[in-house]
């Protein structure tokens, strides 16, 4: 079979995704799909607005055939992070020939380009990464810098200052680094960016469909031209049934709680560093909400999204666990949260081909960081929506279609 693999979170599953993924088929000229997918909360920080077997379901209706778990650590974790890990999942499968992503360029050899210089130890270039770093600003700032300095190239500003290209760039140098065959193909984005606030006609961003719902929690009806019906649905049942949506300010008064009363070992936060934790400490008791403290604490060299990470991460509990980021992947595994009969067709070829484990019952005993971690933030993801019962992962098997 010919397997194309997609790296997503669908927070919620939206037209934009709907065209992706049709266009995935189409480009790949696949025999199936397979998606990885961010679980309880999402890369930019923050809560996903309706946990991660909802969104399951929302996949498979849409055409989706096997959906895994991207596991917390990654998902919440860099863009290069989060991209390593969904690459090393996605090649320990042992089956997956093609990767499809959007990308704001839809060049998929310029991204490539790219990921090469970043992934060749480059003396030269490492030099001038190292001066531009000095300057107090952040490594994503440093490192745009150094690509337009050493490829003498000003149009690389353009790719590597938009959010999806970098992802793309990621994809691409994990696969170069992991060595596998994963063949990568990029979509052009239609549409709003992937910030954008306000609805479009047809293909309007995740942001901005969540901001809808949380200006307007009750009119779904405003989103009829931007979601697929069963996502709708999905939304609708879910609502009927008293489920309430999540979002990034509902995390604001636990956070409060637990960083004043010191209950964060920041030691074990490996995104922290030079006197982060500080400041964290002193903003809490200042600030009056979740952006609020943001922006109190975001600087030159921290961006707003790299502090809704930290944040989120602290939440979850992150800290509970003294997670190496760079021996991580030894934990790897992969966690089915749905499938339909194309999918148990390529779920039997993984049985036979994959050097990672893979779960469809999760036991209370796991000896497994990165598992454990997972079990956590549907814990934490069960304060935030009192519908969820905080013992889902040794509940719920995967959704069959």
């Amino acid at each position: 079979m010919n397997i194309t693999g997609i790296i997503t979170e669908y927070n919620p599953f939206h037209n934009g995704h709907l065209y992706h993924l049709t266009e995935a088929k189409k480009a790949t000229n696949s025999d199936g799909v397979i998606c990885i997918m961010s679980g309880n909360f999402v890369q930019r920080g923050g809560p996903a607005i309706v946990d991660k077997w909802k969104r399951t379901e929302m996949a498979l209706e849409s055409g989706v055939d096997l959906v895994l778990e991207l596991p917390t650590f990654y998902a919440v974790s860099s863009a290069e992070l989060f991209s390593k890990g969904a690459i090393s999942i996605l090649n320990s499968l042992g089956v997956v020939d093609n990767l499809y992503f959007g990308s704001e360029c839809g060049d998929v050899d310029q991204l490539y380009k790219i990921a090469k210089i970043l992934t060749t130890n480059n003396d030269s270039f490492n030099s001038i990464l190292k001066s531009n770093l000095k300057e107090g600003i952040s490594f994503a700032k440093a490192r745009e810098k150094s690509l337009i300095h050493f490829s003498k190239d000003d149009s690389i500003q353009e790719v590597i200052s938009s959010s999806n290209n970098i992802l793309g760039i990621e994809y691409i140098k994990a696969i170069i680094s992991e060595k596998s065959n994963i063949k990568p193909y990029t979509l052009k984005r239609e549409g709003n960016k992937y910030n954008d606030t306000s609805l479009a006609k047809v293909f309007s961003s995740a942001t901005s469909i969540r901001k809808a719902l949380l200006t307007n929690i009750d009119s779904l009806e405003a989103l009829n031209n931007v979601m697929p019906s069963s996502s709708i649905n999905i939304l609708k049942d879910s609502l009927n049934t008293g489920y309430n949506f999540s979002f990034d300010e509902d995390l604001y008064q636990y956070l409060r709680y637990k960083i004043s009363t010191n209950c964060v070992n920041f030691n074990n936060l490996y995104e922290i560093s030079e006197g982060l934790d500080k400041k964290i400490l002193k903003e809490i008791l200042d600030s009056i909400s979740y952006e609020d403290l943001i922006f109190r604490i975001k600087s030159k060299r921290y961006t707003y999204t790299k502090i809704s990470r930290l944040l989120t991460q602290i939440f979850i509990g992150f800290d509970n666990f003294n997670l190496n980021k760079d021996t991580i992947t030894h934990y790897n595994y992969g966690r089915i949260l749905g499938f339909n009969s194309r999918g148990r067709e390529i779920l039997s070829s993984i049985k036979k081909t994959s050097s990672i484990p893979l779960i469809t019952k999760v036991h209370k005993h796991t000896n497994n960081p990165l598992l454990e971690l997972d079990i956590l933030s549907t814990k934490a993801y069960s304060i935030l929506n009192k519908n969820l019962n905080p013992k889902s992962d040794y509940l719920k098997g995967p959704i069959i279609k």
